[in-house]
């Protein structure tokens, strides 16, 4: 197996996974976004991306006339596509470490104060005057809580202002950590060991390999012919 492309497809998403297990057995919940959190899973799978079809598709014609900068125009488009999908999403706030149990009274002493007319229905929650509407939905598994948006008539501004409050509402909250963190946080360190040990025993076949898929040789070679 090629060293060079192990470390780039496994290195981001080994970080990921790291940082996922820790944000799991943290015993505080922990906000964000849906974008955000689609934008983070963008970044870990970008290894992949980049050594699997960027690197199949790559044309070759703009490979040999940009040399090294027809990356970057690749990885400008890939980021380009992940801003593209966080904005086409619909809105959702994702609160890690939280039971359903936790989260709802904490969820209704923050809308109570946004909103007068705040009606709930089971699962579901109405905030006509924030314009926004809502279901929770938890996953057991992993003690974290969805807030995933009904119906495509939603407010952005409204969405910010909920997370700003329900932020505030569980920063002195206790959490529930998930015991899958552990696993998490162990097969990152399995990725990130795997990693290491290509980088450590083979440096100059990484390296010359880098340099074949940049095309530095060859830019190298027409620098030369110029002078």
């Amino acid at each position: 197996m090629d060293p060079l492309h192990v470390c780039i497809a496994l290195g981001p998403l080994a970080m990921y996974l790291l940082l996922l297990g820790v944000i799991n057995l943290s015993r505080r919940p922990f906000i964000t976004t849906g974008g955000r959190d689609i934008a983070a899973l963008g970044v870990a799978i970008s290894g992949l991306i980049v050594a699997g079809p960027m690197e199949l598709f790559l044309p070759e014609s703009a490979a040999d006339r940009f040399g090294p900068y027809a990356w970057l125009l690749m990885l400008g488009l890939y980021a380009l596509s992940i801003v593209l999908l966080v904005l086409l999403m619909r809105p959702r706030i994702v609160v890690y470490n939280i039971t359903l149990e936790q989260l709802r009274p904490a969820l209704a002493d923050a809308v109570s104060r946004l909103d007068d007319e705040t009606r709930w229905a089971s699962e579901s929650l109405v905030m006509p005057n924030l314009g926004v509407h809502l279901h929770l939905e938890p996953s057991h598994w992993w003690n974290n809580v969805q807030l995933i948006s009904s119906g495509s008539h939603q407010s952005p501004s409204g969405w910010r202002r909920l997370e700003r409050e329900l932020a505030a509402e569980l920063r002195t909250m206790p959490g529930s950590p998930s015991p899958y963190g552990v696993s998490l946080i162990a097969f990152g360190l399995l990725l990130s060991g795997w990693v290491t040990y290509w980088l450590a025993t083979e440096p100059q076949q990484v390296t010359d390999g880098l340099a074949d898929m940049l095309r530095l040789e060859e830019v190298s070679g027409e620098q030369k012919g110029k002078r």
